[in-house]
């Protein structure tokens, strides 16, 4: 039988599509904000929980990590993922999101909280494992710039979903946000009209099982975890903790809250320039010019104030939170037969790295200070630097390397 394509007509196998399918991309970057907008709804919610149900923070603390729990399988989704049609996940996450998130202020105990969030961390992952995977076939060429797309989706549900909640719960109060699950229901929905007859599948003979995936994908996944890792300290310096330090700086809440938002914001300004980039000049030369991009910023910002402050803030945004988009790409184009497998994997690391990081920033920052901790995470960044010339040319693009 003949594949067929995403308009619903049979083209020849030797002949894959190569289209940007700009409507059908659209689609799952706006279901993608709407999936990310519920799942963005905890931390705003959380204060709100520990006083209905006396929690202690050590029991608030636990609520994130079971929230987060899921993560650690991604490599087992994505190898499940390649062996059915990742239209199915895809289509039910934002339903099985915004149903457990909405349900929050219903929760009669500490124990059904645990069991919402933990249905969550799945649906999260289940959505973020093949996603990209099925924007990676419907950008044909243009992967960098169908995975921009997707990630501004992404980025804008960071700084839009507290807001949401947040009216609802003044609209609506705690117990009584739940109606807020249909719009996710209907993301739902028409995700399955949309996306019923899309089948992205891999041939039964062509699989790998997940230590062939990770012996493939090893020269892309060694140089991308230490790029990770590396990246990962600017990126919880700023993101973490920089509102602590603004208010420590200047003694104003508003500012470091404003000073959050300007980092966010110029973030997906560069997440939705950073993939078309490498289309066009190349996945490792794009990273190379973010990451040295980000640590400069990010010394500049520690040690200037005023307007340069306000400009190396404004391009540490743009370059450290811009990689993703790049990153994605990259470990698609050499995926081979296992593409939500190989982007399991490479969540994974993503997880593990971020997860560490942040408790090693907020020891340093103890320790030395947030201002010393700024100047210490821009130099581990430049260690980044090697091991993108590690990183193996583009498998099928048309960018350069």
């Amino acid at each position: 039988m003949q594949p067929i394509d995403f308009a619903g007509k049979q083209r020849p196998r030797s002949l894959p599509d190569r289209r940007f399918q700009t409507g059908q991309i659209l689609i799952l970057s706006i279901c993608h904000f709407i999936h990310d907008v519920y799942s963005s709804f905890f931390a705003p919610l959380l204060p709100l929980l520990i006083e209905k149900l006396s929690l202690s923070l050590t029991q608030a603390g636990f609520l994130s990590t079971v929230m987060q729990l899921p993560a650690l399988a991604n490599p087992l989704l994505g190898s499940l993922a390649d062996r059915t049609s990742v239209r199915y996940f895809i289509i039910l996450a934002p339903a099985m999101t915004a149903i457990p998130m909405s349900l929050l202020g219903l929760a009669p105990n500490y124990g059904v909280l645990l069991i919402l969030l933990f249905v969550t961390g799945m649906s999260v992952a289940v959505f973020h494992v093949p996603a990209p995977v099925m924007v990676a076939r419907l950008a044909g060429d243009r992967k960098g710039k169908g995975m921009s797309f997707f990630m501004t989706g992404g980025e804008l549900a960071r700084a839009v979903g507290p807001l949401v909640v947040v009216g609802a719960v003044s609209l609506l109060g705690l117990e009584g946000i739940y109606p807020v699950m249909v719009v996710g229901i209907a993301a739902s929905v028409w995700l399955f009209f949309k996306f019923r007859a899309v089948s992205i599948t891999v041939h039964k003979a062509q699989r790998n099982g997940l230590v062939e995936t990770f012996r493939q994908m090893r020269p892309v996944l060694l140089p991308l975890a230490a790029i990770l890792v590396a990246r990962g300290f600017m990126h919880a310096s700023l993101a973490t903790f920089l509102p602590t330090f603004m208010a420590s700086e200047t003694g104003n809440l508003w500012l470091a809250g404003t000073a959050l938002t300007v980092f966010e914001l110029c973030g997906v300004a560069g997440v939705m320039t950073s993939g078309s980039l490498s289309d066009h000049f190349g996945r490792r030369r794009v990273l190379l010019l973010c990451l040295v991009g980000g640590p400069v910023s990010l010394f500049l910002f520690a040690w200037a104030g005023g307007w340069i402050r306000f400009a190396a803030l404004v391009v540490a945004g743009f370059t450290l939170l811009s990689t993703t988009p790049v990153m994605l790409a990259m470990v698609q184009e050499h995926a081979g037969s296992s593409p939500a497998a190989a982007n399991g994997m490479f969540m994974l690391i993503s997880f593990m790295s971020r997860s560490a990081v942040v408790v090693i920033v907020g020891f340093a920052g103890d320790q030395i200070g947030l201002r010393m901790t700024y100047f210490l995470s821009a130099f581990v960044g430049l260690g980044a630097l090697p091991f993108i010339m590690l990183l193996p040319p583009a498998a099928r693009s048309r960018a350069g390397s």
